[in-house]
């Protein structure tokens, strides 16, 4: 999700890993004309070793920003998340995997297309220092 209104995502059913990660950083800088500028939380595949190798060969095309530990308020993927969950939960309810799946990824192309709802995101103030701070 960039503050200019671009959302890049991808959709798994298991829990996020390191090669995860690295496929999704990597669709990243396939798909970007310029150096990519990642800000992730902390959760502890993203300082992980596998990460960290593959993130040291392409220092030139990608460079990883953290925010602050337990700082949900300052992360604009939550303020995502709840507006995803929302939607996921209105309507129809999903009855299977693939009723979320696709209520999901809908709700996500959805955005793709819808610049001013992702830089709402980054409105909150917290985030508008996050995204100053040096």
């Amino acid at each position: 999700m960039l503050s200019q209104g671009d959302v890049r995502f991808m959709l798994y059913e298991d829990s996020m890993n390191q090669q995860r990660l690295i496929q999704f950083m990597d669709r990243l800088i396939r798909t970007s004309n310029q150096k990519v500028f990642l800000i992730l939380d902390n959760l502890k595949v993203h300082h992980g070793k596998k990460t960290a190798a593959w993130l040291d060969r392409r220092q030139d095309k990608i460079e990883l920003f953290f925010l602050p530990p337990y700082a949900p308020e300052s992360n604009p993927d939550e303020y995502l998340n709840h507006a995803l969950k929302l939607s996921v939960h209105s309507g129809s309810l999903p009855q299977t995997k693939r009723d979320i799946r696709h209520k999901t990824a809908s709700f996500m192309r959805s955005l793709q297309h819808c610049h001013d709802k992702v830089s709402a995101f980054f409105q909150h103030s917290r985030i508008s220092c996050v995204l100053i701070r040096e």
